[in-house]
């Protein structure tokens, strides 16, 4: 990894939850980073549970991986032995998820005798945004998904620091659990989006969580329990949609742009599978400030997000990790 006059292609696997994710990046010389491939198994298995069976996703994992690791190679035109190097995501997660990819990740870069790096998810999901613009801290970082809503200030390239957190609820649980309540299906992010299209988002008088608080916190239990009481009070699915989008959006938006106020950065990276919400992206577009959104495909769990760490990382001068690590179901990010 000492020569870096050649293009560097890294591939990223994320198997963190219940998506087999499998990347191509190349590193150019010049630090750019590309996204050769991206190819994503997104588990059905799991829609007439509602959530996400751990056994079951660890599962399809072992089944699909290989498929999906050729289908990713393809893409990028590449052969097995054309890679420089390998990253996996070791945390957080389900641990039994993690394991497939993780392990996958190491013993192929074993037998390539190629550099293996262990990601962690959320900075993969920052770095995800690096595929439509260049990274340079200062900056800050909400990641916003169905297992995460953190606010991180990056004060500096490879230090995060937690400044906000859901203090119950992510934003997209509260998403997919709304969306079954209303009958709208699952996945309740796109479910949610297409039906507030067609509802009135002042119909149902949701208050913003947390509206004036001191601190960057977010909360989404009591939009579901206020949307349990709308339901049962007759508001239609298509208002319900509506109305708690906007609330969320606005809680969202809102405290980000309070913590750049407070931080003085001026430019903020959304990610995460909420991130490819449309009003959330509207909304975070009137506020003024430089706001970087992943490209296409790059907002739910995806390895060309952990591809892209890999790449940061090598980048920085990072050491290669160690092979004997394990994964971590509680993996904290922030570091100081």
């Amino acid at each position: 990894m000492s020569d870096r006059s050649v293009p560097l292609r890294i591939l990223g696997i994320d198997t963190s939850c219940d998506d087999t994710g499998v990347g191509v990046v190349e590193l150019t010389p010049g630090g750019a980073a590309r996204v050769l491939a991206n190819r994503v198994w997104s588990q059905t298995v799991h829609a007439q549970y509602g959530g996400v069976m751990p056994e079951l996703a660890s599962r399809e994992h072992v089944e699909r991986i290989d498929a999906i690791m050729g289908d990713a190679l393809a893409e990028a035109d590449l052969r097995v032995q054309d890679l420089d190097a390998v990253a996996a995501t070791s945390g957080p997660g389900l641990v039994g998820a993690l394991l497939v990819g993780l392990m996958y990740g190491k013993g192929l870069a074993q037998a390539l005798n190629v550099p293996f790096y262990a990601a962690h998810h959320l900075e993969g999901h920052i770095f995800a945004a690096a595929s439509e613009a260049e990274l340079n801290a200062p900056y800050l970082a909400l990641v916003v998904s169905g297992g995460h809503t953190h606010l991180f200030d990056v004060p500096s390239d490879g230090q995060y620091v937690l400044i906000g957190a859901t203090r119950d609820d992510a934003a997209g649980e509260a998403f997919d659990k709304i969306a079954r309540l209303a009958g709208l299906g699952y996945p309740g992010g796109p479910a949610i989006s297409e039906a507030a299209t067609r509802g009135d988002p002042h119909a149902v008088p949701f208050k913003e969580p947390l509206k004036g608080q001191p601190g960057f916190d977010f909360s989404f239990s009591g939009l579901k329990t206020a949307a349990l009481l709308a339901h049962r009070g007759g508001a239609s699915p298509e208002n319900l949609a509506a109305s708690f989008q906007r609330a969320a959006v606005n809680a969202l938006v809102n405290t980000t742009v309070r913590a750049a106020g407070a931080t003085g950065r001026g430019t903020v990276v959304v990610s995460g599978g909420v991130a490819a919400n449309r009003a959330l992206r509207e909304a975070f577009g009137a506020t003024g400030l430089r706001v970087v959104f992943p490209g296409r495909g790059l907002n739910t769990d995806n390895g060309a997000m952990i591809a892209l760490a890999g790449a940061a990382a090598i980048q920085a001068g990072r050491p290669a990790s160690a092979l004997d690590g394990g994964a971590t179901a509680y993996a904290p990010l922030a570091n100081a």
